[in-house]
């Protein structure tokens, strides 16, 4: 299996460990495989058997193994049942799926050591990183952006490990306590935390302007988590397939997915087009509507900083979806000069792509978006119907499906990604429900510890300097 920038004009193809280390290409797009694998019905079947019989573990190895050839299947298998030992796991499962009253199923992501479905890939990402960096004896700067929920993923699964050291960015301010004291609790020299002044968009520019500095990234070794890291999108594509085989695996299934940097639902993509019979993707947003806007029009039209809304969503307060690219070079038959063209010529200059002559329909994609008060409603009858606390962002998707099945333009089953624990916004489900919701013994009073972040502008310089300074 080789890889491709988005915006590549020629032949040139990257293995996969190399593209691991490096995260965004030199030529500012993303990896993608040349071309997705293939699965089958034969295939799916006998990944039902290996999810039985070895579990969530052995389904990642299959999975992992048609996108990875330069790592020994001996070597893989031992990184993903490391990734996926089911102790790390609320759950053994992993990634169970439950049915709500109305008949909507919920995929339980966030059982993970941060409780978030970030996790399901750092857990895999931080053992990649771990065994490529030891087999070529070098040390590599992870350098992210979160909008709250990446970060201590990321952190929590690279902490301690040789050769690695996490400098993350944050909004100032913009995450909720539970999220802040994650990340900034962590009082270790290999994790810098850096709040940005300014809206997640920023840290992403500023990530973004940081690989485009080839002589910096070089002489520091800065590589990526985001998901602009092709692995990133890898790992999650193994969770459609679990959730597929886990609602009965014989038909069908519509996937609804909570969406701002849209590399969640690019994963879902990525499986539809590999052969996993998903109906529908439906990408769910909240105020910060771009995505949303785009499946409705066909313009994708990108907010500015002052016009990113703070909302009770807030892992989603996203106006540039990182991974919206990926999506466009397979609408456009992977032309890399288009894509060169589209997103360092076009968007930059006038702010919006129209790609409404493009065939969006074939790709399965229907949208919508919610508010606070939808949010709240979501989260108040599920808990009354069913006893099952959701997060905000679940809310959104769970929101999205029950409208859409509603009027018809999709069909059941639909299962919604389940995205974070709801203690992790503690405020927003009180203000539901009336009721605290339960706190895994884990994160007893991390709110109280001290904290370790440096507040900066957004400035690039200013990264660079943070940078320089934890070497």
């Amino acid at each position: 299996m080789r890889y491709v920038s988005t915006r590549a004009t020629d032949h040139t193809t990257r293995a996969f460990s190399d593209i691991l280390l490096e995260g965004l290409a030199p030529d500012g797009g993303l990896y993608l495989p040349v071309e997705y694998p293939r699965v089958d019905a034969g295939t799916l079947a006998r990944w039902r058997d290996v999810l039985l019989d070895d579990g969530y573990a052995g389904l990642a190895f299959e999975v992992c193994s048609l996108f990875i050839d330069d790592i020994p299947a001996e070597d893989l298998l031992g990184i993903c049942r490391r990734a996926y030992a089911p102790e790390k796991f609320l759950d053994p499962q992993i990634v169970p799926v439950s049915e709500l009253s109305d008949g909507v199923r919920l995929a339980h992501l966030s059982n993970g050591p941060s409780a978030a479905f970030k996790d399901m890939a750092m857990q895999l990402l931080g053992e990649l990183f771990a065994h490529e960096l030891a087999r070529r004896g070098e040390r590599l700067t992870i350098l992210g952006a979160t909008s709250g929920d990446t970060g201590s993923a990321a952190e929590y699964a690279l902490l301690g490990r040789p050769g690695i050291r996490v400098v993350m960015l944050s909004p100032a301010d913009r995450m909720t306590p539970f999220q802040q004291a994650q990340m900034y609790s962590i009082d270790d020299p290999g994790v810098v935390n850096l709040a940005v002044a300014g809206v997640f968009d920023d840290c992403q520019d500023l990530v973004k302007a940081i690989n485009a500095d080839a002589e910096f990234k070089r002489d520091h070794r800065i590589g990526a988590v985001n998901s602009i890291n092709w692995a990133r999108l890898m790992a999650q594509v193994v969770y459609y397939f679990a959730a597929w085989l886990r609602t009965g695996g014989d038909g069908p299934v519509s996937f609804a997915v909570p969406s701002g940097n849209f590399g969640n639902i690019a994963a879902g993509h990525i499986a539809r087009l590999m052969g996993l019979p998903i109906r529908h993707l439906v990408l769910a947003t909240n105020e910060n509507d771009v995505l949303d806007e785009f499946f409705r029009t066909g313009v994708y039209r990108p907010r500015a900083a002052q016009q990113t809304h703070a909302t009770s969503s807030p892992s989603m307060d996203i106006s540039k979806a990182s991974n919206f690219e990926r999506f466009v070079a397979d609408l456009l038959g992977r032309d890399g000069a288009r894509i060169a063209d589209l997103f360092g010529r076009e968007l930059p200059e006038t702010g919006r792509l129209d790609l409404s002559g493009e065939d969006r329909d074939r790709f399965g994609f229907v949208s919508g978006s919610s508010t606070h008060a939808d949010r709240l409603a979501e989260i108040r009858a599920t808990w009354e119907n069913d006893r099952v606390l959701i997060d905000p962002h679940t809310a959104d998707g769970v929101h999205v499906a029950r409208r859409l099945l509603a009027s018809g333009e999709v069909t059941g089953p639909v299962v919604v990604l389940e995205t974070a624990l709801p203690v992790k916004f503690a405020e927003t489900i009180t203000q539901a429900t009336g009721i605290v919701p339960p706190r895994p013994d884990r994160f007893a009073g991390i709110e109280d510890l001290p904290r370790h972040v440096t507040r900066i502008p957004a400035d690039v310089d200013a990264v660079r300097r943070a940078i320089d300074g934890a070497a």
